[in-house]
């Protein structure tokens, strides 16, 4: 790495006082534990603790370190799989339930924003989904249309030759403005929701992998490096980083890397330039890029490379993130990229996001990119669900969640270098 290039820092993280890792023992009982220390499981925990459920929260490194912290702090209706195919798979009134879901789920992280007094910059700021090619366009009027017609919910069309109003930049052939969705600072947001949590009473434990889950005696036996937890119910909210103790969701998802690179401050005049209205943005490729501006400095992402991240993969994603980023900005070519980073997603088989439950073992995976307001969502109502005792009723519970095609997947992600080159040929012909 030269002396020009940028730090591999999240920036994210240089804005705030991550959460420490407790020295506290482990205790020896809970009535719940959480796997996982990022939006899902810190959710969870604020819920259930906040009536009364003693909660210990099991995080490998520190709580939010995950992809909870390391994404483009976008609050986004909708799911990766497009509402039109939601509903040719699983039928109308399931699509408009799990539509609704989205919903909420801003208004749930704005909610605990407002309750909580997170210092995090949220704001419904709307997001602008971008139209590559000529073809591309007459698929999102197609879409404004039914969502419209089939969920009442408004979405501006925004024509090619009228698009320099929401973005500075010509490469793009139109798109849709969504008013709903919103953008935050996520580092921000997961350190002030771990606060949240502890304040509510629920114990959270950094550096305390769980490498054995055991049921015994009508409870969970979890064995830690700190030390075991007896539980009578578990919440596996692992996301990307979902692992050998639980390997039967293990074998459920895909961890896939996506990195963001992130400018100097630019001036007033340019941060205006190439986002008047602050909004939230994305291309319709496979192979996307996602970004938006934050204190003038562009954050700019995307599947740079789909193996989670390492030195290497960091490094080389920023030189492809800002050539990227180039072509959709040239007047950026003398900017200073200051910052470069990677996190790991999780991506079930089906593209959706899953809940359910097995044995007292309860799970919420499968976010593909959506995570930040709906693992906030799903924290908080699979938690609802645990203290019910069902989760039959979930919307996301009702439909399966399937295993790789000929069950050629052990949870080492051996193909990831064909998805990649798969989805860009789909790039390149559709």
């Amino acid at each position: 790495m030269n002396a020009n290039s940028p730090a591999q820092e999240i920036y994210w993280h240089t804005t705030v006082d991550m959460p420490a890792v407790s020295p506290a023992p482990l205790p020896e009982k809970a009535e719940v534990a959480v796997i996982g220390g990022g939006f899902t499981g810190l959710s969870a925990a604020r819920t259930l603790a906040s009536r009364g459920v003693k909660v210990a929260v099991l995080e490998a490194n520190a709580p939010g370190w995950g992809a909870s912290s390391r994404n483009g702090g976008m609050v986004l209706t909708g799911l990766k799989v497009s509402m039109g195919k939601v509903m040719a798979r699983y039928g109308r009134e399931l699509a408009r339930r799990l539509f609704q879901c989205t919903l909420d789920s801003i208004d749930t992280v704005e909610q605990i924003v407002r309750d909580e007094g997170i210092d995090c910059g949220f704001r419904r700021c709307g997001h602008l989904h971008l139209a590559n090619k000529p073809n591309h366009y007459p698929e999102l009027l197609h879409s404004a249309e039914f969502m419209e017609k089939e969920f009442g919910h408004t979405l501006k069309v925004v024509a090619p030759g009228e698009q320099r109003a929401e973005i500075g930049s010509d490469v793009f052939y139109g798109g849709l403005v969504d008013e709903v969705s919103g953008g935050l600072n996520p580092a921000q947001f997961v350190a002030g929701l771990a606060r949240a949590a502890e304040k509510a009473g629920a114990g959270l434990f950094g550096r305390a992998p769980v490498t054995r889950l055991e049921r015994a005696g009508g409870a969970w036996e979890i064995s830690t490096p700190r030390g075991q937890v007896r539980a009578e119910k578990v919440l596996a909210a692992t996301s990307g980083y979902t692992g050998r103790a639980t390997p039967g969701l293990q074998r459920k998802i895909v961890p896939i890397g996506s990195y963001i690179i992130a400018t100097e401050r630019l001036d007033e005049r340019l941060a205006h330039e190439i986002s008047p209205t602050g909004r939230m943005m994305y291309d319709h490729k496979n192979y996307l890029n996602y970004f938006r501006l934050w204190d003038n400095r562009l954050v700019f992402g995307g599947r740079a490379a789909f193996f989670p991240e390492n030195a290497q993969t960091i490094q080389r994603s920023a030189e492809i993130l800002r050539q990227d980023m180039l072509k959709v900005y040239p007047q950026l070519k003398e900017a200073r990229v200051e910052y470069v980073w990677g996190g790991t997603l999780d991506f079930a088989f089906d593209m959706m996001t899953h809940v359910g439950e097995q044995d007292g073992l309860y799970y919420s995976l499968g976010y593909a990119g959506h995570g930040v307001s709906m693992a906030t969502y799903l924290g908080q109502s699979i938690a609802l669900a645990m203290l019910e005792g069902s989760i039959k009723n979930h919307p996301f519970a009702a439909f399966p969640f399937p295993s790789a095609p000929l069950h050629l997947y052990d949870g080492r992600p051996w193909f990831l270098p064909f998805a990649g080159l798969w989805h860009k040929v789909l790039d390149w012909v559709q």
